[in-house]
């Protein structure tokens, strides 16, 4: 089976920056009945090691668990020892990508331009992060689809909403990456829940 078919229908990805081991379980358990398939715990969270852990232990059998902020290849090794499987980085590391696929995990790397999206998938990426899709826009995603190769999954990421997700979908997005208008320190598993909802019913909706 593909990896993208964990997402079933749903390719969010859940940006957990701030997630606390004690938040971790309550957490992921409205993130997957709301839909989502794919967690992400930043390696700037308070003990992110343990969180992906906890989250793997609970629900690495229906969705991919793993760290996001990796910045080095040491980290991927330490993620992967915690037993995560898909390392998500906020820029573009060869080193990092060669690691991640040395340890037969799931590398997707930010990139900002073509080159370095180019690189990306030259080191073996099996997916790619515009970061910050704010910035970056849609035109800059229409144009990179115009020369990447068909397959190339690219997730727009930064100041996503289900507004916004029909124009990018439109300009070539194979799913996207939500952060703080999903969760942040602080939030109740209730309101997290009841926005990663909206969020999976706006992803729908866009298809329409």
């Amino acid at each position: 089976m593909s990896w993208m078919n964990i997402f079933e229908g749903v390719p969010l990805v859940a940006i957990l920056r701030g997630l606390t081991p004690a938040e971790a379980e309550p957490i992921g358990a409205v993130l997957l009945e709301a839909g989502f398939r794919c967690l992400e715990v930043p390696l700037n969270s308070p003990q992110p090691l343990e969180s992906i852990a906890i989250l793997q232990r609970r629900f690495g059998d229906r969705a991919l668990i793993g760290a996001g902020t990796v910045l080095n290849a040491q980290a991927v090794t330490e993620v992967a020892d915690a037993g995560g499987r898909i390392i998500i980085s906020p820029n573009t590391n060869v080193e990092v990508i060669r690691a991640t696929k040395a340890r037969g995990l799931i590398s997707f790397p930010a990139f900002y331009t073509p080159s370095e999206a180019f690189a990306a998938l030259d080191a073996g990426a099996d997916a790619l992060k515009l970061f910050p899709a704010e910035v970056a826009g849609l035109a800059m995603l229409k144009a990179l689809r115009a020369v990447l190769p068909a397959d190339a999954k690219v997730f727009p990421v930064g100041g996503v909403d289900p507004a916004s997700m029909a124009a990018y979908r439109a300009a070539g997005a194979a799913g996207f990456g939500i952060g703080s208008s999903l969760y942040a320190p602080g939030r109740s598993p209730v309101e997290v829940g009841a926005r990663a909802m909206a969020l999976v019913r706006g992803y729908k909706e866009s298809a329409a």
